[in-house]
């Protein structure tokens, strides 16, 4: 029997062709590689996926969302392109990232290239200058997420006057959860909603999905958190504690066990954020200090809260395979943890 991420994979992948098509609609000859290099380096397609599982689910069919769907997922993967380059990233998935492979001119280029694309593939959609204004606010919204996650970052980029003009030394739980549902959760919404006007569906099955997707979002990133600090480095595959290494205290735990540390272990933690290079054993030694508080704990309950709250959303679907597949991805997004 398929899992449910091996199912979502399969509708996910629907939409390569599409981006494989538009993405080389005027793209020169000796610049085609380097465009699709990012989409060729693969990733789960979970929020196209998400838009065709949606559309499904609400009634409609396939091919009614295949654009909708490869617009999200091109959007997903621009914001991509432009962290690599912000954090300097130069692997992605095992692969040199694309302005690692390519140089830093050219992936400016080639997501500037996407960008464009996004709104040619949305022209294909049934309402373009709807689809066009949902996902213009939700990339604007993206990007101020992004900047605020820059924002919440404790040291680095000394060379950014506008980073180091308005760093937060303090970031609240509220300041928190405005980042991620803007930096992720909306995207994950807009793929839902997307599906569900891609099947002309009734206003409350579009807010019923829109709520899905924003309380399966926030969920996603809340485990994201939790498992950087906390994972398994032969599940993940990559180090833990990377967060605390690039001097975030935009990740949940982290600000939930800086909330109720000691003064003096608070300290402990916020000088080695604060520190402009962070060993591997600063790493390991703050969480122990983040292990011994309730932070986990309570981050868990505010990721399952979310879950809850994705799946209450589901109530008003007519029950069916796809409502089911929706079903079981919150279910996984509890649970994960890879």
């Amino acid at each position: 029997m398929q899992s449910v991420l091996e199912v979502l994979g399969e509708l996910g992948k629907a939409v390569d062709p599409i981006m494989i098509e538009f993405l080389l609609k005027d793209a020169s000859p000796e610049f085609q590689e380097a465009v699709l290099y990012q989409i060729k380096m693969g990733g789960k397609r979970i929020r196209p996926a998400l838009t065709v599982a949606s559309c499904l689910a609400a009634g409609g069919n396939i091919q009614d969302s295949l654009h909708a769907a490869a617009a999200v997922e091109l959007a997903h993967n621009y914001s991509l392109i432009l962290d690599d380059i912000i954090d300097h990233s130069e692997l992605r998935r095992g692969l040199p990232t694309v302005w690692k492979k390519y140089g830093i001119s050219t992936a400016i280029l080639v997501a500037v290239h996407y960008r464009e694309t996004i709104s040619q593939v949305l022209n294909h959609t049934r309402d373009p200058k709807l689809f066009n204004e949902i996902l213009a606010e939700t990339i604007k919204l993206l990007t101020d997420g992004e900047r605020l996650d820059i924002l919440f970052e404790q040291a680095g980029r000394s060379d950014e006057p506008y980073i180091l003009e308005n760093r937060y030394r303090k970031v609240t739980l509220e300041d928190y959860l405005k980042m991620i549902e803007r930096k992720t959760a909306k995207l994950i919404e807009t793929s839902c909603v997307f599906g569900a006007l891609s099947a002309h569906a009734d206003k409350n099955i579009v807010d019923a999905l829109k709520q899905y997707g924003y309380n399966l979002g926030m969920a996603f990133q809340i485990g994201d958190d939790i498992i950087d600090i906390f994972g398994v480095e032969e599940k993940t595959g990559k180090k833990v504690g990377g967060d605390i290494k690039e001097h975030k205290l935009g990740n949940i735990v982290v600000l939930l066990a800086v909330e109720e540390l000691e003064s003096s272990e608070k300290e402990q933690v916020l000088s080695v954020l604060r520190k402009d290079d962070v060993s591997w054993e600063e790493v390991s030694h703050v969480i122990k200090l983040i292990s011994k508080t309730s932070a986990r704990q309570k981050a868990e309950k505010l990721k399952k809260e979310y879950v809850d709250k994705a799946v209450n959303a589901l109530e008003v679907l007519p029950r069916g395979k796809y409502r089911d597949i929706l079903l079981e991805l919150a279910s996984f997004i509890e649970k994960r943890d890879f």
